[in-house]
């Protein structure tokens, strides 16, 4: 058994708004060389930490915009969020929920406070992903997977340990919701104190975890606090992890490596300057559908 060493742990950075109503830690892309390349295939990862919000009429979000070439996952810990795409999709995913939507050729979508969640304020806590689509992929239809918390297979961990969620991918055996374009294991582990859980990646996959809540020590040496971020070593396939606390909360990201050129601008991710020039001039053109704000 090969383990797997940490390779670097990022403090979350100061905290900016998406909207009006996401204040979100960016992790992927940033410095510390998580870039787009490095993380492969999550290219942007966006970490609402836990954040209470006032009580408002109006629902606060992200107006109208487009997407190609790419999937969003938006994963729900605490709070409600709603979204409407212009290919008719639309979904509410609440505490445990995950919102995976692929872009693909592309869709204009919105997401803002589910509404009574916005009328009555509170904690708000979520992770919203991207992640890429190989070049075969990126013109295929968009889709819309809407995953409520009973539709993910757990497995249970022995000892009272806690228990894995499996979003996608694989754990012992037990296989997530969701359907993915390449090789993509998400993954939530809810640990008690003193729980532990081993997880096995290829060696090549880029791996990192979140520390959601609570706090972690990792291959019974280095402990990690409340939202850092942990990036893995492409080297050795095992590491483990121990909860320091109760109702200790990790999420857990590998993936294989989109080797790929990627051409990024805004909310396109594509592998050429020419189809990035292109998705800007089918949004022009309407191409995109039709969404109110």
């Amino acid at each position: 058994m090969a383990t797997k060493n940490i390779e670097i742990v990022v403090a979350p950075k100061t905290p900016h708004f998406v909207g009006d109503g996401f204040r979100v830690h960016n992790f992927i892309p940033s410095g510390y060389h998580l870039d787009m390349e490095r993380m492969s295939p999550f290219i942007m990862m966006d970490y609402n930490s836990k954040y209470h919000f006032a009580p408002s009429e109006i629902p606060r979000g992200v107006g109208v915009h487009p997407h190609r070439g790419f999937e969003t996952v938006t994963i729900a810990y605490k709070g409600k969020v709603a979204h409407h795409d212009s290919s008719g999709n639309s979904g509410v995913i609440g505490e445990g929920d995950v919102q995976w939507m692929t872009a693909a050729s592309g869709v204009l979508h919105k997401e803002y406070h589910e509404k009574e969640f916005s009328k009555t304020g509170g904690e708000f806590q979520m992770v919203q992903l991207w992640v890429n689509l190989p070049a075969k992929d990126k013109m295929s239809q968009p889709k819309y997977q809407g995953i409520i918390n009973d539709q993910i297979e757990k497995y249970i961990l022995p000892d009272n340990a806690g228990l894995i969620e499996v979003i996608a991918g694989e754990y012992q055996g037990v296989k997530g919701a969701a359907s993915t374009f390449t090789p993509v294991h998400l993954q939530n582990a809810k640990l008690n104190k003193g729980g532990k859980a081993w997880f096995s990646f290829p060696a090549a996959y880029n791996t990192a975890l979140l520390v959601i809540q609570g706090s972690i020590k990792v291959n019974e040496a280095e402990e990690i606090p409340t939202d850092h971020f942990v990036l893995f070593e492409n080297e050795g396939e095992d590491f483990l992890i121990e909860a320091l606390e109760n109702d200790t909360i990790v999420l857990i990201l590998s993936g294989a490596p989109i080797n790929e050129p990627i051409a990024a601008h805004g909310p396109f991710v594509m592998n050429t300057r020419e189809e990035i020039i292109q998705a800007f001039e089918d949004v022009n053109m309407g191409r995109f559908g039709y969404l109110e704000d």
